[in-house]
């Protein structure tokens, strides 16, 4: 049974591509190596749009026409999968745990073949804000937006808008959005906008992908060494901490990243299985929050497909994957809450936790309350 996985295997944001793609293999390899599920054995096709959308529907097609896919795992983006979505659901492909916390795919009532893992930008970005004003004790006016200037960007500020509204009850004027062009790492003119400003803020809320967040905290820092910066579960952690770490020592000190997963450095079950899987199939490889959201987005899929498999002989397709999944109901993977699918929810998760980098470069726990 085969699964599509479209994301940049090349270009700035090939990381996300690379882990994306282990931390399903792993799952399917542990599921394969275990006897399979019934008759099936799980494989996964991969396809490289380097996380341009003009480039994402013509994969798709090939990959349902030719490769015969029955869905997608853990795609990645938020305008690759507007590029795709309405071929997609008009040919009955299961499209699960895409990379994306937009409301693209968290229609109400939900796409018959939409289902997420992860918890939304709107939920991320409304648990920092909530941390920095009541924790941190920051006003409004003080707090600015960086975000990429795509509907990945438009989603993450829409939800920085809506905290602060519910909050406030209202905000006198909208935080500032500065902005850069996907793909890139010219931050320059947010900068510029930036030192503009009367007044300097004292925290960023980023929502960007890690080259341009680690770029333009290289290039603020210094102006502003006590500011506080954040940025959601999509910029790649692993990734941003280690392009901070080449800039120099403490850069990234103190910035705050949400996460849709527990600590990749925890000793749970749910962790300690995915390390030691891990290290089964890909030798050499580190455990990050990427791969470790694609493997229990597989995990989450596998489980379905072995409620279809009970049954000897039913042929599996979108709408028997999108049945299963409705069906699971309330479930535990040992991530510390409960996860939860059927007919009006194909969110699975709704809880945020917080990481900070502190001063070896290392993700720590931070409460956000």
């Amino acid at each position: 049974m085969r699964f599509g996985l479209i994301a940049p295997f090349s270009g700035a944001n090939k990381e996300f591509g690379h882990q994306l793609a282990i931390g399903v293999e792993t799952a399917f390899n542990t599921a394969n190596n275990a006897g399979g599920i019934g008759a099936y054995r799980l494989k996964l096709v991969t396809a490289d749009d380097g996380y341009e959308p003009s480039r994402t529907p013509e994969l798709v097609r090939r990959m349902a026409e030719q490769d015969g896919v029955v869905g997608f795992v853990g795609n990645f983006g938020t305008p690759t999968a507007a590029a795709i979505l309405p071929w997609v659901l008009d040919h009955k492909l299961l499209f699960f745990g895409a990379y994306t916390g937009s409301n693209l795919v968290r229609a109400v009532p939900p796409d018959r073949y939409v289902f997420n893992y992860r918890p939304s930008y709107a939920e991320e970005t409304e648990a920092v804000v909530r941390y920095l004003v009541n924790v941190r004790g920051l006003k409004p006016r003080e707090i600015v937006v960086f975000a990429q200037d795509d509907p990945f960007g438009e989603a993450g500020y829409a939800g920085v808008l809506k905290a602060l509204r519910t909050l406030q009850g209202r905000y006198e004027l909208p935080p500032q959005k500065l902005t850069y062009k996907r793909n890139t790492i010219d931050v320059a003119g947010a900068v510029t906008a930036l030192r503009a400003r009367k007044t300097p803020p004292k925290a960023i809320v980023m929502v960007a992908l890690y080259r341009a967040a680690a770029e333009f905290i290289k290039l603020t820092r210094p102006l502003y060494p006590q500011i506080i910066y954040t940025d959601v579960s999509a910029v790649g952690a692993t990734a941003l901490a280690e392009e901070l770490a080449l800039i120099g020592p403490k850069v990234g000190e103190g910035v705050l990243v949400t996460q849709v997963v527990p600590a990749v450095g925890g000793y749970s079950k749910a962790v300690l299985d995915f390390k030691a899987q891990l290290a089964r199939y890909f030798p050499g490889e580190k455990p990050d929050y990427v791969s470790f959201e694609a493997y229990i987005d597989a995990k989450i899929v596998i489980e379905a497909i072995r409620r279809i498999a009970a049954t000897p002989g039913t042929k599996i397709d979108g709408d028997r994957l999108a049945d299963a999944l409705e069906g699971l109901g309330t479930f535990d993977m040992g991530l510390g809450t409960t996860l939860g699918l059927g007919l009006s929810e194909h969110q699975a998760s709704h809880m945020i936790w917080g990481t900070q980098l502190d001063e070896t470069g290392k993700f720590v726990t931070v409460g956000l309350q």
